[in-house]
Parts: C-alpha cells; sequence; structure tokens
C-alpha cells in the first residue's frame, strides 16, 4: 500500500508541474500578445510625433516581456525624441544586448552619442556598421561618421567618410551637405558652394542649406545670390533661429 500511494502521489505530483509548466507558457504568450499590441500602438504613436504617449505603450509593453528587442529599440526611439538622451542610450544598448546584430540599434545609439556630442563613442558604433556587409543603407553611417570627425575638426577625416557616403549613394543630401560644411571649414569656399548648391536642389526646403549657401555666396562676393537664399531661409522657417540669423546678415549687407 505504502508503494502504491508514492505512485500515486509521484503521479498527482508530475501532472501538477505538467499543468503548471503549461500554465506558466499559456501565460508567456498571453503576456507577449499583450506587449506585442502594447508595442504596436506605441509605435502608431510614434508615426503621429505623439511621443508622450509612445512612451507610456511601450513601457506597459516592457512590464510584460524582457527580451524584447524591437521594443528596447523602440523605447530608445522614444526616449531619443523626449530628449532624454541618456535614457536612449540605455535602450538602444538593452536591445543590442538581446540582439548584438541589430544594427538599426547600433545606428541609433551613434545617433544619441551624436546628440550628446560624444563624437568618440558616436565613431566607435558608426564603424562597426560600415564592416556590416549585410547593412542595407551604409550612407547613412558612413555620413554620420563624416559629422563625427567634422565635429572634432578632423576635416580630411570627415571629407573621405562623406565621400564614401557619395559612392554608396550618389545624391545623398546628408553627405552633400556635410561636404559643404567641410570644405567652408577648410576655407574651400568655390568647393563648398558647389556641394551646397547640390544638397539644395536635392532638398530644397531644408532652410540650413539655403543659409549655408548664402553664406558661400557672400563670401564670394556675390550679394544677389547670398540676398536671394537669405530670403528662402525666412520663407521656409520664418519663426525660427536661422531666419534671425539670415535677417541679420541681410541687414549687415545693407538690405
Amino acid at each position: 500500500m505504502k508503494q502504491k500511494s508514492i505512485y500515486f502521489f509521484l503521479i498527482a505530483f508530475f501532472c501538477f508541474m505538467i499543468g503548471c509548466a503549461t500554465g506558466g507558457s499559456d501565460a508567456k504568450i498571453r503576456n507577449q500578445d499583450q506587449a506585442d499590441a502594447y508595442r504596436k500602438l506605441g509605435e502608431a504613436y510614434l508615426g503621429e510625433q505623439n511621443y508622450t504617449s509612445a512612451l507610456s505603450q511601450f513601457l506597459k509593453a516592457e512590464k510584460l516581456v524582457s527580451d524584447d528587442y524591437i521594443l528596447e529599440q523602440d523605447l530608445g526611439i522614444a526616449y531619443m525624441a523626449k530628449n532624454d538622451l541618456q535614457s536612449a542610450v540605455l535602450y538602444f544598448k538593452k536591445a543590442l544586448e538581446i540582439k548584438p546584430d541589430y544594427a538599426v540599434a547600433r545606428n541609433n545609439l551613434g545617433a544619441a552619442y551624436l546628440a550628446m556630442k560624444d563624437w568618440n563613442s558616436a565613431i566607435e558604433n558608426f564603424k562597426m556598421l560600415t564592416t556590416d556587409l549585410l547593412y542595407v543603407t551604409p550612407q547613412y553611417p558612413l555620413a554620420n561618421l563624416g559629422k563625427a570627425y567634422y565635429e572634432k575638426k578632423d576635416y580630411a577625416e570627415a571629407e573621405k567618410y562623406y565621400q564614401e557616403a557619395l559612392k554608396t549613394e550618389p545624391g545623398f543630401v546628408n553627405a552633400l551637405y556635410g561636404l559643404g560644411k567641410t570644405y567652408l571649414a577648410m576655407g574651400e569656399v568655390k568647393k563648398a558652394s558647389g556641394y551646397f548648391e547640390q544638397a539644395m536642389k536635392a532638398a530644397p526646403a531644408r532652410a540650413e542649406v539655403h543659409f549655408d549657401l548664402a553664406e558661400t555666396y557672400r563670401l564670394l562676393g556675390d550679394k544677389s545670390k547670398a540676398k536671394n537664399e537669405y530670403g528662402q531661409v525666412i520663407t521656409l522657417a520664418p519663426d525660427s533661429e536661422i531666419a534671425k540669423e539670415a535677417k541679420q546678415e541681410l541687414s549687415d549687407m545693407g538690405y
């Protein structure tokens, strides 16, 4: 009888454990489904630039799951949009801990470091992407490397990476504009104006491109073209700081 009792006890125990495992598995699936719903709603809010509501949904999702690299990436984007760069870096790193080859998170981590003016950390992350042969848009990390080196005043390296970005995608406006800024900093004003002109044609609605193009025309002594480009800045971004600068430049030129 004693052996039979132990036998039945073991059967009951194993049945209980199987039931718990199944229940746990079902709960995990339910949590993941609910987290996915929160994440997708948060992404919809991101698309509407409602970053506070997006962050709220992502944080709800995070309470339910702990290994969703897409969710961690989304959290990083939301925090970056709210200018909480330290938190953005934390979540991009979490995404990469879960999925080390997640190139999107790597690029965004580099972008967060750029925004923090941590040029060396930005360079480190963007260089990792330039060796990733599967990354489908290498022009972005290449141009970002150009920007980081430009900010470090290493203009030779900035020029190199901007040119590499253009080899990957001719006409890439970020690289064209970056080269214009780089050549202007190097004192090669004529060359700078050529790249700013190309950038302006590629992105005619970008006020900062018109402003820097106006600067090169002014330095080259072409007041008429400079006046026109400063005017474009004021038209495109009438209430911005850059428009105030454009108005001051026009005033200094006698307009």
